[in-house]
This record gives structure tokens, C-alpha cells and sequence, in this order.
């Protein structure tokens, strides 16, 4: 059972992998490139902090615990734990790999780069009103993208990020449970 699922997850990654255009190439290097989305995580925080006044510091807080266990849960614990070469490390595939830059560290099982977005996107999704509709889809598509440009950019399978995906969410509903009950403990920090 496990080697059909890890025969399918590398069949997938070949495909999804051999998609790719010069045009492309550099759009998704800047996609995955964590620093490219500092204006988007300043623009955030400073609208979460206009919008929610005193109920923006435990929003914030337990958004940073959500992406942070996210990323100490992927990194800290699975990659070590499972030691899953990433697919241009992996003997088998490298040669069929497309690499556009970089392979980055030698394991990749849970990704990094789609816990903390999905913690990021989940997080807000879960806690955000429905009149935010427009903005929790934005939030979650742009973790597809960063999430994609993984298996694109050669560096990750498609189970490294489903498997991220699944924690940052995991993390990130936890967090808005305990976001919840500071907001019923702490009445004072809502409106």
C-alpha cells in the first residue's frame, strides 16, 4: 500500500513537474521566494491592526503560533523523523527532475513553504467573519500557488505538500480554538 501510494506521488510529481515554460520558470522562483511576500505580510498585519484595534494582538499572536508550530512540525520533527529525499535528491528521479534553481536541503517530507502558508490562510479563514468570503479565497489560493511552485521549482512531491498543507491546517485550527477562548476569557479585547 505504501509503495502504490509512493510509485502514484512520484508519478504525479513527474507529471505536474514536466509542466513547465521559461516564462514560468522565474514567476514561480519569485512565488516560492519567502521574502517576496514581506509587503503582502506587512499590508496584512497593519489591516488586521486598523480593522481589530485591541482584538488584533491575540489574532496576531495565535496567527504567529499557527505558522510557527507549522513550521516546527514540518521541519523540526517530520523532515528528520521520515528522512524523504526530495525529489532532486532522489536517485531515482533526478535525472527526470526539472530543477529551475536550487534543490535546497536533502529531505522534503512535510514542506515547509505549504504548513506555514495554509497555517497563515487557514488560520484567518477560521477566525474571519463570512463578509471576508472574497479575501479567505484569496488567502487560500495564494497558498495553492506557493504550495505549487514547490513541486514546480523540482523540490517538492505532491504528498510533501498535502502533508504540509494538513498540519499548517491542523495548526491552524488549534490556534483559532485557543484565539476563541481568549476572546471569551478576555471579553475586553473584542470591540
Amino acid at each position: 500500500m505504501v509503495e502504490s501510494v509512493e510509485k502514484l506521488d512520484k508519478e504525479l510529481f513527474l507529471f505536474l513537474n514536466e509542466q513547465h515554460s521559461t516564462f514560468w520558470d522565474d514567476i514561480m522562483i519569485y512565488t516560492s521566494n519567502k521574502y517576496v511576500w514581506i509587503p503582502f505580510y506587512v499590508l496584512l498585519v497593519a489591516y488586521i491592526i486598523f480593522r481589530y484595534r485591541r482584538q488584533s494582538i491575540p489574532m496576531l499572536l495565535m496567527a504567529v503560533v499557527a505558522i510557527g508550530l507549522a513550521d516546527f512540525v514540518a521541519s523540526g520533527i517530520f523532515k528528520p523523523a521520515f528522512e524523504r529525499l526530495r525529489p532532486c535528491h532522489d536517485p531515482e528521479l533526478s535525472a527526470m527532475v526539472n530543477i529551475v534553481k536550487g534543490c535546497g536541503g536533502k529531505f522534503g517530507f512535510l514542506s515547509s513553504h505549504a504548513s506555514t502558508s495554509f497555517a497563515l490562510a487557514v488560520f484567518f479563514n477560521l477566525i474571519l467573519s463570512d463578509r471576508y468570503f472574497i479575501f479567505k479565497i484569496v488567502l487560500i489560493a495564494w497558498a495553492v500557488v506557493v504550495s505549487y511552485s514547490r513541486i514546480y521549482l523540482g523540490v517538492h512531491f505532491p504528498g510533501d505538500i498535502i502533508g504540509g498543507a494538513l498540519v499548517g491546517a491542523f495548526t491552524a485550527y488549534v490556534s483559532s480554538l485557543a484565539y476563541t477562548i481568549w476572546l471569551k476569557r478576555y471579553p475586553n479585547f473584542v470591540k
